[in-house]
């Protein structure tokens, strides 16, 4: 039986590993040949030249001034203008969709809308009865629906294409939201309180099904934090205190696990965010390393980028990761001129400067990637 007393007790062994991997991980992720150096003028690359680049670091938005930024004074940022016009207060959450970036912030009590194309932003607090206490994350689906994961009030809030409240899911006690993956028909919710995946009627908030249970064997839960639906149509878990990524079929069944406790590559200490591109290749955010791994769909570590600092690309305790490819064209301007973008990453952290990091996963023209890519 899975008892509370043991759940303390892995909690605390667990912490104590989760430090001790991170210090770890600083020594050995540093001398790693897929880190650029940081003394390089120039473009951030992953893996950095004269390896074929797969990502480039291309600019942040955390104030005001970074918004409304232009091609021409961008080096301004790079060179560290700074503003005290901060937008983000404490990210958790991002996502994207319709030239706009959605980033729930938890210290605000609200998302922010960013919005490329007037190079504008607002503030979206829920109103009175939509009122939001402690959002941590959100997901747009493809008609620009919101859905808010809010700790605070222990339930999922909805909000239409124009921002507006429009229901909300849970019933006191009933879980505490942290995330939501979106199907055609249904929501599958992360639940922090109990250990479990709740799959939801995405009109109605009924609960269909529930995915898992507290443990730490396959297809059991140690504080699931993000979810993502991945282009095969599974379920992919970041089970968080069991320092992995789980996989699950939409009905329940579980298929497989990525990664385990550690400080060498590929391995986790705190995973949280998490995305899955086209090609089912994996991002996945790791909170005690702050950094990004990137993983093929068998489990292979194929880079990481991002480290804690205070320069451009340093991201400090990153939350979420967030994989676009309907927005391109807001950010190819930023990119080296012989690097041609595919889609966009972003990344949120939580303290530092830079708290919306945006990368680009492209490829570099006139280089041979045939090699890379066997690896």
């Amino acid at each position: 039986m899975f008892r509370l007393s043991n759940v303390m007790s892995r909690f605390n062994l667990k912490t104590v590993i989760n430090y001790l991997s991170f210090f770890l991980a600083i020594l050995l992720l540093s001398g790693c040949t897929s880190v650029p150096d940081d003394n390089k003028e120039g473009p951030l690359f992953y893996p950095s030249l004269p390896n074929p680049p797969r990502i480039q670091y291309l600019t942040t938005f955390s104030t005001f001034d970074d918004l409304t930024k232009t091609k021409s004074n961008f080096a301004d940022f790079v060179l560290g203008k700074q503003s005290n016009k901060s937008m983000v207060a404490k990210p958790y959450g991002v996502a994207m969709h319709g030239g706009k970036i959605y980033v729930a912030d938890t210290a605000q009590a609200g998302y922010v809308v960013l919005d490329l194309k007037t190079r504008k932003y607002k503030f979206i607090s829920g109103g009175t009865s939509g009122r939001m206490k402690k959002p941590i994350n959100i997901t747009v689906d493809i008609g620009g629906t919101k859905y808010i994961s809010d700790t605070g009030r222990g339930q999922v809030l909805v909000f239409d294409s124009k921002d507006k409240y429009i229901r909300a899911y849970g019933i006191k006690g009933q879980f505490k939201p942290s995330d939501v993956a979106i199907t055609i028909d249904r929501l599958f919710v992360t639940d922090l309180k109990n250990h479990i995946i709740h799959v939801l009627d995405k009109n109605t908030g009924e609960t269909l099904n529930r995915i898992g249970h507290g443990g730490s064997k396959e297809g059991e839960f140690y504080y699931p934090t993000n979810i993502s639906v991945g282009p095969d149509g599974h379920i992919y878990v970041s089970d968080t205190g069991n320092f992995r990524v789980q996989k699950f079929t939409q009905k329940g069944k579980y298929v497989r696990s990525f990664g385990s406790v550690g400080s060498g590559l590929g391995k986790f200490a705190r995973p949280k965010g998490i995305s899955i591109d086209k090609d089912g290749r994996m991002y996945v955010v790791d909170a005690a390393f702050d950094n990004v791994q990137m993983i093929d769909k068998s489990g292979k570590l194929l880079l990481f980028f991002g480290k804690a600092g205070y320069k451009p690309g340093d991201i400090n305790l990153p939350a979420d990761v967030s994989v676009n490819y309907d927005n391109v064209k807001y950010f190819q301007m930023y990119a080296d001129p012989k690097f041609k973008l595919e889609y966009i990453i972003l990344v949120s952290s939580q303290f530092g400067v830079n708290k919306i990091n945006i990368y680009g996963f492209g490829r570099m023209q006139g280089m041979d990637y045939s090699e890379a890519e066997k690896k």
